[in-house]
């Protein structure tokens, strides 16, 4: 370690196993982990920062010291600290609340228990007290404790299977293995107690595919690669027993340097209202200096006349002095134009958003009794603002689950479901699946509705048998079975687990394999088959074949792989049948599924012996080995017989192409950021109709040095063509650049991006981001494949940046909290993978379809409320304020108020407050399914439209206008103005009621204006405020009060005086009609001459609301073969050599060697073959899709 600045950075790892004395020299960090914010010490101050970097909270600190200066103060100072208590209260209590949350989950990961070697013996331990250097035992489907070096397992070989969901999102088992020589170690407490080896290794870092080090034991080395590590998050799969050596702990584990920390998370509007504050106070010091100033001169010229009687106080010195004081009473008075109390509306409003998320029935997931879950409630209106999503994909898009759909056997096709008529059907939950009561063995939780199918199995048709045969022999799929008949299959994919099973049901079942046998229940009857070679899979090769000798000692060649592949080693004779299984998998992809194709070869025993000698040769060979044995592969793996083909389906979530589709209209752009490989990605990327055969080009890029990366994107950037403006793009946007940006990027093409993570860590480097960005910006599709956790934040991270655009990250595994934690928007679905996800979002929902709902109608109606009330509040209190402003310049200066000061306290707290929360709260343009309808509706929260600095200045003189009419018709109207007695009516308090007043209609109007949807509660409110109003002002003026306490009430008897002259009234109706008659005209002709998309919706939606509504759904596009094959690149390489070595197998014997050798090509057929079916034969590879 060396010293930097204050803090330690590690070079490189020393640990010593079974040492803690000696570890614990270096201060390595214990297996603690802490994703909470807070403790007990720190939580007062670190909120109290947090909380005071809202401009608003430090403002009206500085307004509260203000006003405990007695000389300049004209309102008591409890008016301001009891609601700022309030506020710094309120929501100091909801960051505990969540804090405590997570404080929660921290406590029950940390008090997991773990069996750690201490002296000897094993002991229960919490995770928490793990130490680096400790040598701890897990036991099957146990969660990993920590980043551990594998010392020994219950596996033959000191083989382990680990499941990594947390880490990348991949379900399908991982091999890892010991050292032969800790391999040894077995279960001895005595040996593991006594192992002292010395690992120095990496620092800590986030790279989850890598590892390097070196072990020093007994005077020996031995290397250490990420094979030889289980990371913390896996789950032991498959294997009894496992002991491990902890290398990293706690923060230090690869999972945890991935997860990134919380940040504390602001809406654009609450950045907005920071600025928004600044330039009020800048306005306010503005007029406070004008009428301080005002004072100066008043005092200087006309003041001095009235010091006879209006003597100035001892320490008051000159008019210059004088007006240094008005300027701070004004200060204080005009504070109101952003009183706190709008920070405790904005916090109620929030929680009222956030309440009905959490009790919208349509958002409940039934299945899992998941209900969504608002798990703050700060950042409701930004859902209603979204630019970007970026997305997992298993677990959020997909259920990994996969499902035998249909297949093609001998040239026809099974899997739909038919009527008695023999109409085809749709297939449906009420559907009956076909009855597989013939076989005892059949899973129970498999469903097929070909009737068809079962009956030609049971009649022992040869090509059907033959079918379900190579679908049990052909796999690496490792079988489990503790009870007689319960059969548990451990597969590589779960594409490879739902052919077996298949092959399970329709009678073919695979019960066991050894390194050189494989035993099936072939319609009852046990059939042993020696296994002779499997050939196994490679990207290059793309298919998978496996050669077996059965009973009767017939060797055979059973294959599968992608159709263009195995096309093209068919025997010419299976002309006819290819034409028309190539028609069947062009229906089969067309409908979303992972096709395959299946064929096989009857061996002779002279060619099996002399390709033995091939194989066994280019095994052996030092030089190419890979490449020989290709070569070798290649010689045996033709002129097969084409057997059919089989159509998975990669099951997604449901509803998912549909909200993807509306997403998409609604201008939102979707990322897919997986763990997962790039052909699975890709899959299920046209499954939900992300990508499409009709789009103009799909780019991939997939270079693994920075030159190669550089040169496939700019090639990419030069085939959509030179982009007509795009400087916008790292500029900060503002309304009319924004609106360019995505005219631009909409109108260029549909172009898709695909990049795997090597590529994208290039990408993403400083020098090359901004390409990366602007490339991926232009399309409509980006899927980012292999990616780490790390990575995904980093893309996140890259569009905040530089696109100034509002993000939403989506997932439910650990792998996709640090995205979530990056995003602005961060929500978790409770699925397969755990809670971390969920616990570390901002919103939980039970299914990817709720996306819709939570963001086209509860963010959107969040986002249009909350504008709504922020314009009429900051204009109801211009209006309200600015009166005092024009008074200044009537009541020489001298910080008088024109309300009582009664009127002041309560204007916001109550005869205001609950209209504007219910319009925050209820109001709503057009309804729920109009909204989801009508996607465009959106877009104005994407621009920022409905509240922005433009429309503050609005509001803002319209606030002016309406105060100008408030002050200056009844100081008009009242200067020649007498009562009915002949008195004069213009007097301070008269003057004072008739505007406040005025007020309150005026501003009870306008709210009536601005509310599109009515309720009972609004009614309520808006008429009730208006009553109350009036009940107080009688009550306040009354004799009784002033009885009481005289000089808090001077008022007595004035509203009662006032308001029954008709003088009075007339002056409130001529002041209302002016304030408001210019709004409903300038309204009636907006919605009339140029009437935003909203009101359009509202006119059909009135128009329309005894119709039933008519639900538009995307077209199916019905592809061609692009998607074919997907098991067959989805698949994996290794496992077949690990099985026929038998590394994996509890007692294996050698494995025999085969030979075999070439024949003869057959392409000008195929050539020809494939002029006719050009609509049906394509490949990954085609034109569509170019491969940079």
């Amino acid at each position: 370690m060396k010293l930097c600045g204050d803090k330690l950075i590690e070079e490189e790892r020393r640990v010593i196993a079974n040492n803690r004395d000696y570890n614990e020299k270096f201060q390595y960090a214990t297996n603690r982990i802490k994703t909470s914010k807070y403790n007990v010490v720190t939580f007062l101050p670190i909120n109290l920062f947090e909380q005071f970097q809202r401009v608003a909270n430090a403002y009206f600190l500085f307004l509260l010291l203000l006003q405990l200066i007695p000389h300049i103060s004209s309102l008591s100072w409890f008016t301001t600290i009891v609601p700022l208590v309030l506020v710094l209260t309120i929501t100091a209590v909801k960051d505990a609340t969540d804090d405590f949350f997570r404080y929660k989950s921290d406590n029950q990961v940390n008090n997991r228990q773990s069996q750690v070697l201490i002296d000897g013996k094993l002991q229960n331990e919490k995770w928490m007290n793990v130490r680096v250097g400790d040598v701890i035992k897990l036991e099957n489907n146990q969660f990993v404790a920590a980043d551990l070096l594998v010392l020994s397992s219950s596996e033959p070989h000191g083989l382990g299977y680990v499941e990594t969901a947390e880490l990348d999102g991949e379900t399908n088992l991982k091999v890892r293995q010991a050292l032969t020589v800790t391999s040894e170690l077995g279960t001895d407490m005595c040996r593991l107690a006594e192992f002292d080896g010395e690992i120095i290794c990496e620092p800590p870092n986030n790279k989850l595919d890598k590892f390097t080090g070196t072990l020093f034991w007994k005077d020996k080395k031995y290397s250490l690669d990420n094979e030889k590590m289980l990371l913390r998050g896996c789950v032991l799969r498959n294997t009894e027993w496992c002991f491990g050596m902890v290398v990293f702990a706690g923060p230090d584990t690869k999972l945890m340097q991935n997860s990134g920390r919380t940040k504390f998370k602001r809406t654009s509007i609450d950045r907005l209202m920071n600025t928004l504050v600044l330039w009020i106070f800048g306005f306010l010091v503005c007029m406070g200096t004008i009428l301080g100033i005002g004072n100066s001169i008043w005092e200087n010229e006309v003041g001095f006349n009235f010091r006879i009687y209006l003597p100035w106080d001892q320490w008051m010195k000159n008019a210059i002095f004088s007006g240094f004081l008005s300027f701070w009473s004004y200060i204080i008075i005009l504070n109101t134009v952003v009183p706190i109390s709008l920070y405790v509306s904005v916090e109620v409003i929030r929680l009222g958003h956030s309440y009905f998320i959490n009790w919208d029935r349509k958002m409940f997931y039934a299945p899992k009794n998941t209900s969504a879950e608002a798990r703050t409630t700060t950042l409701n209106e930004e859902l209603g603002q979204i630019e970007y999503i970026f997305s997992d994909k298993t677990g959020t898009l997909t259920q990994n689950i996969m499902i035998f759909n249909k297949c093609s056997i001998n040239g026809k096709t099974y899997g739909d479901a038919y009527d008695e008529l023999g109409h085809k059907t749709e297939i449906s939950q009420k559907k009956l699946s076909v009855d597989f009561s013939f076989n005892t063995l059949a899973d129970k939780k498999f469903k097929f509705y070909d009737a068809s199918l079962v009956e030609a199995t049971k009649l022992g048709d040869p090509s059907v048998h033959e079918f379900f045969r190579l679908l049990s022999l052909c796999h690496t799929v490792m079988p489990e079975e503790k009870n007689e008949g319960e059969l548990l299959y451990q597969a590589q994919s779960p594409d490879e687990g739902a052919l077996v099973t298949a092959a399970r049901n329709f009678g073919f079942v695979f019960r066991s394999r050894t390194p050189e046998t494989i035993t099936v229940n072939e319609m009852g009857k046990p059939v042993v088959y020696q296994l002779l070679a499997i050939l196994d899979f490679n990207n290059v090769r793309k298919r998978m074949s496996v050669i077996v000798r059965n009973p009767e000692g017939q060797i055979r060649l059973y294959s599968k792989g992608a159709d263009t592949i195995l096309f093209e080693r068919l025997h010419p004779s299976n002309e006819a049948l290819m034409c028309t299984t190539s028609d069947h998998l062009s229906e089969f992809a067309g409908e979303g599924l992972r096709t395959l194709v299946l064929a096989y070869k009857d061996l002779d025993e002279g060619y099996f012996n002399k390709w033995q000698k091939m194989h066994h040769h280019a095994s052996t060979a030092l030089d190419n080995r890979d490449e020989k044995l290709s070569a070798v592969y290649e010689e045996i793996e033709q002129d097969m017989m084409l057997l059919g083909a089989t159509a998975v389906e990669d099951k997604l979530q449901e509803g998912v192409p549909d909200t993807i589709a509306n997403l998409t209209l609604a201008n939102i752009k979707i990322w897919v950021l997986t763990g997962d490989k790039e052909e699975t990605a890709v899959n299920i990327g046209y499954s939900c109709n992300m990508l499409r055969d009709d789009m103009n080009e799909i780019f991939v890029v997939s270079g693994r040095t920075v030159l190669e990366v550089r040169e496939q994107i700019r090639k990419a950037r030069e085939r959509m063509g030179t982009p007509v403006c795009n400087g916008h793009v790292f500029s900060e946007k503002n309304v009319t650049s924004k609106l360019e940006s995505v005219i631009e990027e909409t109108v260029m093409g549909d172009y898709a991006l695909i990049i795997n993570g090597h590529s994208l860590a290039h990408a993403l480097e400083a020098d090359m981001e901004r390409e990366f960005l602007e490339l991926a910006s232009m399309c409509r599709t980006v899927i980012c494949c292999r990616v780490t956790p790390l990575q995904k934040a980093q893309v996140v991270e890259l569009v905040k940046m530089y696109k100034k655009a509002v993000t939403l990250a989506i997932g439910d595994g650990a792998n996709d909290v640090s995205m979530i934690k990056t995003a602005h928007i961060g929500v978790g679905i409770s699925g397969q993978e755990g809670m971390q996800a969920v616990l570390a979002s901002d919103y939980s929902i039970g299914q990817f379809r709720y996306l819709q709902r939570l963001m086209l109608v509860h963010g959107r109606w969040s986002y249009l409320r909350m504008c709504k009330f922020l314009y009429y509040f900051f204009y109801k209190n211009f209006a309200f304020t600015l009166v005092h402003f024009w008074f200044g310049f009537f009541c020489g200066f001298s910080a008088q108020t024109v309300y009582d000061q009664w009127f002041i306290t309560l204007y916001n707290i109550v005869y205001t407050s609950l209209p504007v929360l219910a319009m925050g709260i209820f109001d709503q343009d057009v309804n729920e399914q109009r909204s989801l309808e009508s996607t465009r509706l959106y877009e104005p929260g994407q621009f920022n439209l409905l509240f922005n600095k433009r429309e503050f200045f609005i509001c803002i003189v319209q606030g002016v206008y309406t105060s100008i009419v408030l002050f200056f018709v009844p100081y008009g109207a009242f200067c020649d103005t007498t009562r009915d007695d002949g008195t004069h009516l213009s007097d301070y308090q008269s003057f004072a009621v008739t505007v406040a007043t005025s007020l309150v209609i005026v501003v009870s109007v306008q709210i009536g204006l601005d509310t599109s949807y009515w309720t009972a509660v609004n009614h309520f409110f808006i008429w009730g405020s208006v009553a109350v109003y009036f009940s107080i002002l009688f009550a306040m003026h009354s004799n009784g009060l002033f009885a009481i306490f005289p000089s808090q009430f001077p008022f007595v008897g004035n509203a009662r005086n006032s308001l029954i002259h008709l003088t009075v009234w007339l002056v409130i109706i001529v002041t209302t009609v002016l304030c408001i008659m210019p709004v409903v005209a300038f309204r009636f002709l907006m919605v009339d001459l140029k009437p935003t998309l909203s009101d359009k919706v509202r006119y059909l939606q009135r128009a329309r609301r005894k119709q039933k509504p008519v639900q538009h759904r995307m077209r199916r596009v019905n592809r061609t073969s692009s998607r074919r094959s997907g098991y067959a690149f989805a698949h994996q390489e290794g496992f077949g050599e690990l099985i026929t070595s038998g590394r994996n197998m509890r007692f294996s014997r050698p494995t025999p060697v085969v030979t075999g050798k070439s024949m003869l090509s057959s392409t000008s057929w195929i050539e020809n073959l494939r002029k006719k079916t050009t609509d049906t034969v394509s490949s990954f590879g085609s034109e569509k899709n170019i491969k940079l």
